[in-house]
């Protein structure tokens, strides 16, 4: 069976309009601007209203994603969200995307393997389009972290920020689109990074909400050491997939979790600091959807041509991390 090339026809992205600095922050725990800034790179995050879920999100970014493709809610096959805030625990957030944006002949589900999510979830939905199952799928990433964060551990509360970051996936032409793929997971490491409360191993109760278990716990030191570690070992094991190597990359797009992994994941590679987008300093770690938020913003600014070599890697709980390397090609509309 011939395999299918498979590209990104289009992108969209939304993040809430609420911005919280870190003079926010300093008000509500025991922080300073300048610590929170040479230990992250973060100066501000973005933050939901009360009553906005992730679907919300969702919906904005994947309404933008298909007009930038050019493709009708109605044609799409399958629509996956990656994503650890979902609306409930079930039914899955992509299947309440599927009946809001009315795309009534697609599939949908939902993907958890936190801020790698949007790799995975390019990886699978690929996977439909390669195989010829599928012609259009919906990827989104989406958190709304601020729901899950601790307000008052100053160690997790300064990090976490809300987003959302779409893309259609279409058929490519050979050479072009998506070249090469590296997923990988640790789970003895769970408890690493991990959400205790409300699953089936510590379900809801008092206690759990009296033990602020319903927080995201994180091994702040632990989880940097690994994606240090990580981000460039997937990176180079993706990029020889691929039959490249790091001087071949035209754009570096690493998960936007804390400046410091970004610099020593690019040092690593041996990759110039002019192909590397950044902006974790105006939204920190918004989880699933950094990596596509990032890339947007560049495709705006004119940083990615036709034809360029991208690299995208990123790390979440599990662990998981997961890589990909995919040179850049326009819609079909408007080529």
């Amino acid at each position: 069976m011939d395999v299918r090339s498979v590209g990104i026809a289009g992108i969209g992205t939304f993040v809430p309009k609420n911005v919280l600095t870190n003079a926010d922050m300093e008000k509500m725990v025991d922080t300073n601007d300048e610590w929170i800034v040479t230990r992250t790179g973060i100066r501000e995050r973005r933050k939901v209203d009360e009553g906005t879920t992730t679907s919300d999100l969702c919906m904005e970014a994947a309404r933008r994603a298909l007009a930038n493709a050019k493709v009708k809610a109605e044609d799409l096959d399958l629509i996956i969200v990656a994503t650890v805030t979902p609306d409930y625990s079930f039914p899955a957030t992509a299947c309440l995307v599927q009946a809001r944006l009315g795309a009534v002949k697609a599939a949908a589900f939902d993907l958890s393997v936190g801020c790698a999510g949007f790799i995975y979830a390019l990886a699978t939905g690929s996977r439909f389009i390669a195989s010829g199952m599928y012609d259009k799928v919906l990827i989104i990433g989406a958190d709304t972290l601020s729901k899950i964060t601790d307000f008052t551990d100053r160690s997790t509360c300064i990090l976490f920020g809300d987003g959302a970051g779409a893309a259609v996936l279409t058929p490519a032409e050979a050479g072009k689109g998506i070249l090469a793929f590296e997923l990988g997971s640790q789970g003895d490491e769970e408890k690493l990074l991990v959400l205790p409360g409300g699953g089936s191993r510590f379900p809801a109760s008092e206690e759990t909400v009296r033990g602020r278990q319903h927080y995201i716990k994180m091994a702040g030191s632990e989880v940097f050491k690994f994606a240090v570690r990580i981000m460039a070992e997937a990176s180079a094991r993706c990029l020889d997939k691929a039959g490249l190597s790091a001087s071949d990359v035209d754009i570096l797009v690493p998960h936007q979790a804390n400046l410091r992994i970004i610099e020593s994941a690019m040092k690593r590679l041996d990759i110039d600091r002019d192909k590397v987008l950044v902006n974790v300093d105006r939204y920190g770690n918004m989880s699933a959807a950094s990596i596509p938020v990032a890339l947007d913003e560049a495709l705006q600014a004119g940083k990615i041509k036709d034809g360029a070599t991208l690299l995208m890697v990123g790390f979440g709980a599990g662990l998981t991390w997961g890589a990909c390397a995919l040179k850049w090609f326009p819609s079909k509309e408007e080529s």
